[in-house]
């Protein structure tokens, strides 16, 4: 009767707080990884050169400038930083002047749509950007692509988003 549902009422909300709690811990547990954010940074050997070159190619904005460091937006995401190869502050990251740059590495850059994607090739196509691959469907990602290399030799890949109708 009515005891039984007063004693299952009073269960509910001692349940209810500790789910609660429960939630508010995992919530703290995770803010740190939800607020992080991936921010490459390419060791390049010109850096105002480079800069010039994402922002032509690829339609960045500068957000920095200078001769041995730069960070580049889209729009008002912060997306990438160029160093100078030869600056000494990270001392961790110099491959040295003659190492080959970029092995293992490519930035993947997210158009639109197709036709912006299509936009951005012959944008970068104007600008002088070695154009790599042409832009294509790939069957296996589910999506365009095109590929450009940058002038230290990165691969720059523009794709559209994942499109599993295809």
């Amino acid at each position: 009767g009515l005891a039984f549902e007063l004693m299952c009422l009073v269960y509910a909300r001692h349940v209810g707080a500790r789910l609660r709690h429960v939630v508010k811990e995992v919530r703290a547990a995770l803010l740190p990884f939800a607020l992080m954010k991936l921010r490459p940074m390419l060791q390049v050997r010109d850096v105002a050169a480079s800069s010039r070159w994402y922002q032509a190619a690829v339609g960045l904005t500068s957000g920095h400038g200078g001769d041995e460091f730069e960070m580049l937006f889209s729009g008002d995401e912060f997306v990438l930083q160029l160093h100078r190869l030869d600056a000494h502050e990270h001392g961790i990251l110099q491959a040295g002047v003659g190492a080959a740059m970029g092995a293992g590495v490519s930035l993947w850059f997210e158009a639109g749509d197709h036709d912006a994607l299509v936009a951005l090739v012959e944008g970068a196509r104007t600008a002088g950007a070695t154009i790599a691959a042409e832009p294509s469907w790939n069957p296996l990602a589910h999506h365009h692509e095109a590929a450009l290399l940058d002038p230290d030799g990165y691969v720059v890949m523009l794709h559209t988003a994942f499109d599993p109708n295809g």
